[in-house]
């Protein structure tokens, strides 16, 4: 089952208002949080940060990414999906060298839409669900850090040890190696939205 994204779908501040920006504190911080965590949860961008394709600095940009996005909603009365889209897409392609040809940046940004009509509402159910998941997986990353093998040393050949973590250490290379070298634009298939529904995006004309 697919669903159709219309790119030129937007929000727009009441009359009274200037911008976007949720006068609510609450509802400005739980949007502010369903972007970050929109943005966290953005596969492509995660491999590109996990494997340092920005650089020493990638969560950094990460984070600036978000800024920027939070921003848009801050200087704007009207935004819609493909002005979102074309700030993810040239952030990617600037910061992290990364051409994003899977729409994936269509994806988020109708999501981060969603997710400003949702605190809208005051209804930050979708935001706190996340912010829960990612609090488990963060625990988990944390642990599985810490976590480590320890190698006996054999008193019969005490140097078996070291070339044991030796070949473990080459292992750990060989496919980081590996991990680089993986063009994210080689996977182009389907994508698949947190509730199991293939996206097709709707190319229309853009509003004027």
């Amino acid at each position: 089952m697919s669903i159709s994204i219309d790119v030129t779908d937007y929000v727009s501040a009441p009359k009274d208002q200037a911008t976007l920006l949720f006068h609510d504190e609450r509802q400005q911080a739980n949007f502010e949080l369903g972007v970050s965590m929109h943005i966290h949860k953005w596969d492509t961008l995660s491999i590109a940060v996990d494997n340092g394709w920005g650089g020493q600095h990638g969560e950094e940009k990460r984070d600036w990414i978000t800024g920027v996005v939070v921003d848009l909603f801050r200087d704007n009365k009207e935004l819609d999906v493909f002005a979102i889209h074309e700030v993810l897409f040239n952030a990617m392609e600037d910061e992290f060298e990364v051409f994003v040809e899977d729409d994936t940046t269509v994806l988020v940004a109708h999501n981060i839409v969603n997710c400003y009509r949702d605190c809208a509402r005051q209804d930050y159910t979708k935001v706190q669900e996340m912010y829960a998941r990612w609090q488990i997986k963060q625990a988990n990353r944390s642990r599985n850090a810490v976590a480590h093998v320890h190698v006996e040393e054999d008193p019969e050949n005490p140097e078996s040890s070291d070339d044991e973590e030796d070949e473990d250490h080459t292992g750990h290379e060989h496919a980081h190696d590996d991990d680089v070298d993986m063009d994210v634009d080689e996977v182009k298939g389907p994508i698949v939205d947190e509730d199991g529904f293939t996206v097709v995006t709707k190319k229309g004309g853009r509003r004027r």
